[in-house]
């Protein structure tokens, strides 16, 4: 062989070897990931070839497949799907998954590792391959009211049972029906393009009960109350404090007034009974930010990984200066939070200072219905201690049962309620309307807690004197308790 044609069948040889070791690459280093990748159409095929599992509510399935036309057989559709958006969130053909479906997804397509050894038997017997089903900690009636309750306002719930942690109800309004863009066709795409944020000032795909931070106005003096108390700087819930009226704020040439009641020197019963900022300010002052920040982080803020198992939005009680940390201690300033870390708050109060980790999965199912997976409940931490929690109790049940309250519409017969009401400043100057807020707990007659709520209403379309937290959010806390203790029955 001459040394040209040497040459060309030794560069022939070299891209043999090429194409050979790039097969191999591509066959087994990469084989996963080519297998998982969204963009290889038949990785959607395979995944829409067979119905998807249920998420289950109170024993129901409150998802479902239907067969379609096309390429992907089955699509997901949704009983009540904006009722229920905020807690599954939505699975499609053309956009993906998020939430629930998507935190579950091996288990309702069938792909997790636990299904392997029944997907073989299937596979060996010809038998059509099945999702499991993640049943959840939700109550149907709480969840129902929540939802109803808010109606056509801007707002969100998050209730809690106390004891355990179990999210009982999770709402977020306006919402939106995943079943409208599950499957790929135009009018999928324009029921998505429809929810976005850039084309939806109302931000329908939002979930304002665990994703959207607000500052929690009066809610939040409950925590203050927690840090005088467990500091020592008031002993007795119906001792006077040495509290002017306005207060002046330290360091600082402003004045802080009260909108109700005869605040001066006032008990924290009675400040908390009526709201007055002067006192819950004075008692903030009084802690000092870093003792603020160490009771907040006992409540659960400052917690950058809390899952349900979807993440939560952080809530944040800030390092400060002395005149904000006195207005961070009455629920404004530079204090955020989400529904349900106000909703955590109100159940830590009534589980005796235990405050429990929210969780909304309560078991996940082979798709033979035997259990893989069950959530434990797990303490997060010791809030306060038992003594501190009672006070805190009993101020709750003053807002709620005195006359002077600013709880009453909160009140249920036969049941023992505590709460607070919260009208957090919202815009510069509090120039826009501002946010409504209820946090609160029932308690039956054996002393048992079943579940706290929190509520919170952005409601633009109300008069702005008809904005407050007893009268917009005090009724839906209410019956979404009593949804929540009638179902129990």
């Amino acid at each position: 062989m001459n040394k040209p044609l040497r040459r060309i069948a030794i560069f022939c040889g070299l891209l043999v070897l090429t194409l050979l070791l790039r097969d191999n690459y591509l066959q087994y280093v990469k084989a996963d990931t080519l297998a998982s990748d969204t963009k290889n159409r038949r990785v959607n095929i395979t995944r829409y070839s067979t119905p998807r599992g249920d998420i289950i509510v109170d024993g129901k399935a409150i998802t479902g497949s239907v067969e379609t036309t096309g390429d992907y057989k089955y699509k997901r559709t949704w009983k009540d799907g904006a009722m229920w958006a905020p807690v599954t969130g939505f699975s499609s053909q053309a956009f993906g998954a998020n939430q629930l479906e998507k935190l579950e997804d091996g288990i309702l397509s069938g792909n997790d590792d636990r299904l392997f050894f029944r997907n073989t038997l299937d596979m060996i017997t010809g038998k059509e391959k099945q999702g499991g089903s993640v049943v959840t900690t939700l109550n149907a009636a709480a969840q129902k009211a929540a939802y109803e309750g808010l109606g056509s306002k801007k707002g969100a719930v998050a209730a809690i049972e106390p004891s355990t942690g179990k999210i009982l109800a999770l709402v977020s309004t306006p919402s939106y029906d995943p079943s409208k863009f599950a499957g790929s066709s135009s009018k999928d795409q324009e029921a998505w393009e429809a929810v976005q944020k850039k084309n939806n000032a109302d931000d329908p795909m939002l979930n304002r009960a665990l994703r959207e931070t607000y500052p929690p106005g009066s809610t939040f003096k409950v925590v203050t109350g927690a840090a005088a108390l467990e500091n020592g700087e008031v002993d007795g819930i119906d001792d006077k404090t040495d509290t002017p009226d306005p207060f002046p704020l330290p360091e600082s040439s402003s004045k802080l007034t009260n909108e109700h009641g005869e605040c001066k020197n006032a008990s924290l019963r009675y400040a908390l009974m009526v709201s007055c900022n002067t006192v819950f300010a004075k008692m903030a002052d009084n802690v000092g930010n870093a003792k603020m920040i160490e009771q907040a982080e006992k409540f659960g803020f400052n917690e950058a990984e809390l899952d349900t198992p979807v993440r939560a939005a952080e809530s944040i009680y800030p390092k400060d200066n002395r005149p904000q940390n006195a207005q961070d201690g009455i629920g404004q300033a530079s204090n955020r939070a989400t529904p349900l870390q106000m909703a955590m708050v109100a159940s830590a109060v009534a589980n005796d200072g235990k405050l429990m980790k929210p969780y909304m999965v309560d078991e996940v199912r082979a798709p033979n219905l035997d259990t893989l997976e069950t959530t434990e409940p797990q303490q997060l931490s010791q809030a306060v201690s038992a003594e501190t929690a009672q006070k805190l109790q009993d101020m709750m049940e003053t807002v709620v049962n005195d006359p002077q309250g600013t709880g009453g519409k909160a009140k249920i017969s036969g049941v023992t309620v505590g709460g607070k009401t919260g009208t957090a400043q919202h815009g510069l100057n509090n120039s826009e309307k501002p946010y409504a807020w209820f946090i609160s707990y029932a308690k039956l007659s054996d002393g048992s807690a079943p579940v706290a709520v929190a509520v919170v209403v952005e409601d633009g379309a109300a008069n702005r004197e008809d904005i407050t937290g007893g009268g917009l959010a005090g009724p839906i806390a209410r019956d979404v308790m009593k949804a929540v203790i009638d179902s129990k029955k």
